[in-house]
């Protein structure tokens, strides 16, 4: 007999903690703080932007964006992809509004701000350029697993810089959902900016 009451008042506390688990896990998940958008990595970063003031993980929330790195004396990858994401947009009948094109220089050394600005807007004039000093730009980098460095005569001021060359997706949450590879097929590439444009 008292084996018996034992084990019912196990199985009450058994039952009782699991009720406690469950109503925990329903709390943690409906009232949990909100997550600041970061970079793929968790790490923060802040670069001016060509569009004035400072820009950082936290203004990636509200529009889809296309992200991309690279530097305004490339002479093929970055006036290439600049060139394709603003022809994405206008092929898919998307304004600035649905879908912000933000480049960021992996150049800190020669890009100046008012040099990102007169290239960027060269493909479109809404198009976000970001600059950062050597530290800035390596944070950034480092927020989304970017490469870079020097290449070719790097004593000279005409060196080139190789870099990682992916567009990268980040939906209105600011939460990244995914890359264009460097001269990905249009149909592809298209149908990945119409779907994070949707949501």
């Amino acid at each position: 007999m008292t084996t018996n009451k034992t084990l019912r008042n196990f199985r009450i506390v058994l039952w009782v903690l699991v009720a406690v688990a469950a109503l925990g896990a329903t709390w943690l998940y409906l009232y949990r703080p909100p997550q600041r958008p970061l970079g793929i990595s968790g790490q923060e970063f802040a670069l001016a932007s060509t569009k004035g003031g400072t820009f950082t993980q936290n203004d990636l929330v509200g529009t889809p964006t296309l992200l991309f790195f690279g530097y305004t004396f490339c002479p093929d990858v970055c006036p290439t992809t600049l060139a394709e994401a603003t022809a994405w947009r206008a092929q898919l009948g998307l304004e600035p509004d649905d879908l912000r094109i933000v480049f960021v220089t992996v150049d800190p050394e020669r890009d100046t701000l008012d040099m990102v600005k007169g290239y960027v807007e060269g493909f479109d004039p809404s198009v976000i350029g970001l600059v950062g000093n050597e530290a800035e730009t390596n944070d950034v980098k480092a927020a989304f697993g970017v490469f870079s460095e020097k290449a070719g005569d790097v004593e000279s001021e005409f060196y080139l810089v190789n870099h990682t060359a992916l567009t990268f997706l980040i939906d209105r949450q600011g939460a990244f959902q995914g890359t264009i590879a460097y001269e990905e097929a249009q149909d592809t590439a298209l149908a990945k900016v119409e779907r994070l444009v949707k949501g």
